[in-house]
């Protein structure tokens, strides 16, 4: 103990004692339980736990008190969003609990203090109620999809990017039934041709390697409404995931490539895309023309050979992703690649067919008869196009004679509205009328009776 400990000691009734709780077993953090917590279960790494504190010096100041602000504090445990005192002794609580951790400066702020209220080389006393903790949201939504709760820190800062190649340990539990146990070697973006689902890729590209961490994966992230019969899993599953990540290596980004580098790699993925399209593996295909788009879409200051290289590159892209899109319903992104490669060359026939498609898919059976009109124009040939026109203009026939009876239906429900209309004005005004008479014939009758008198 410090002389200042010591002195401040004598000062202040707390006696500096309790459990050490210190990876290191420094006595750095001491921990007194002043009511016991329920369950089990422990915070982890990553959690965000919700608190009340009161924090005091040793000579009995209180410095700090969110019970005096009348809000609980909340924090991600084990990032070094608070003291190292706090990290290790949240850790060690349960739900309810309240305790009592001394932090010796090391574990607190240091020779520096944190002016003005806490001097520096301070030792603090804590009494903190842990009242809520939960795992860790990693979706960019926010929406509470895929949740994270980390076993084991992994090492550095690195993590897994799309295309990287990473070696896993993965156990997939549902209702307390294990359905899946591999260890496996992938890219990230093949997962579905591992049976895996989306959200599981989406986890792992958020961990450091040697990093084991339990995930929730909700069903819009997982086996959604058509669940997996292979591994029978019903619609609408949560699911839940323990993963280690053993190892990786990361796909190059853009900028960390030179122009020769992104075209040799840009034909090589363009291959696996159309051998992914082959094979029917839609997403899978459009995530390897999505890079190709990435890589050479700013690419700028080619010289004349590459600046043709890369524009036959991005064209067979965007037609492919048009392509591959249209597999997936999912016109609105087919239209959107068509338009690009359109950009790049205004009479493509491949792209004035696929948008054809895509506009005809959305119902936009005028706008998809003008472009395959426009194919037949430049390219006689095409047969496919001559059956697709006539396709549209059956469509618009058809829709053109169902509007005539809707209009036709609508028409005569105003025309009976207005006559029924008409009808109660006649039926008002005759009731009107048949009121008068009878005022008048009761004055006559009055007249007469006076008359008699």
């Amino acid at each position: 103990m410090t002389a200042e400990e010591q002195s401040n000691e004598g000062q202040h009734a707390i006696p500096l004692e309790g459990e050490d709780i210190t990876p290191k077993k420094d006595g750095g953090v001491l921990k007194v339980i002043k009511r016991e917590g329920t369950g089990t279960e422990l915070p982890m790494t990553g959690d965000k736990v919700f608190v009340h504190y009161v924090g005091t010096l040793l000579d009995g100041t209180h410095f700090d008190s969110s019970r005096d602000r009348g809000e609980k504090f909340s924090f991600e445990l084990g990032k070094g969003q608070v003291i190292k005192a706090w990290d290790i002794g949240v850790a060690t609580m349960k739900v309810g609990e309240l305790c009592q951790l001394v932090c010796k400066p090391e574990y607190a702020y240091g020779s520096a203090g944190s002016p003005p209220k806490i001097p520096p080389n301070s030792t603090l006393v804590f009494e903190v109620e842990l009242f809520d903790f939960r795992g860790e949201d990693i979706t960019e939504d926010e929406d509470g999809g895929i949740i994270r709760r980390i076993i084991t820190k992994g090492e550095g800062y690195s993590k897994p990017n799309e295309g990287a190649t990473v070696e896993v340990t993965v156990q997939g539990t549902h209702d307390e039934r294990i359905f899946d146990e591999r260890e496996l070697k992938f890219e990230i973006g093949d997962g579905e041709s591992f049976n895996l689902p989306a959200g599981l890729e989406k986890a792992i590209m958020a961990m450091e390697q040697g990093e084991e961490a339990l995930f929730t994966i909700k069903p819009k992230y997982g086996y959604g409404n058509a669940g997996n019969a292979k591994l029978n899993i019903p619609a609408g599953a949560t699911l839940q995931y323990k993963i280690k990540l053993t190892a990786f290596e990361k796909a190059k980004e853009s900028w960390e490539m030179n122009t020769p580098e992104k075209l040799e790699q840009s034909s090589i993925i363009k291959e696996k895309g159309t051998q992914y399209f082959k094979d029917g593996k839609y997403k899978q295909a459009s995530v390897q023309y999505k890079k190709i788009v990435s890589w050479l879409e700013h690419e700028s200051g080619l010289s004349e050979e590459d600046e043709k290289k890369a524009k036959t590159l991005r064209l067979a892209a965007h037609l492919n992703l048009a392509m591959c899109y249209l597999k997936l319903h999912e016109p609105n992104q087919a239209l959107e690649n068509c338009d690009k490669a359109l950009e790049m060359d205004a009479s493509n026939e491949k792209a004035l067919f696929r948008r054809g498609e895509a506009l005809f898919a959305m119902n936009e059976f005028d706008k998809a008869r003008d472009d395959f009109q426009r194919v037949v124009q430049l390219y006689p040939a095409n047969k496919a196009a001559k059956s697709q026109v006539m396709l549209c203009q059956k469509r618009l026939k058809e829709q053109h004679e169902k509007d005539k009876r809707i209009y036709a239906n609508m028409f005569q429900k105003f025309a009976e509205r207005d006559s029924k209309k008409e009808a109660g004005k006649v039926k008002s005004d005759n009731k009107e009328n048949g009121t008068e008479e009878m005022e008048v014939e009761n004055g006559e009758q009055e007249v007469a009776s006076e008359a008699k008198a």
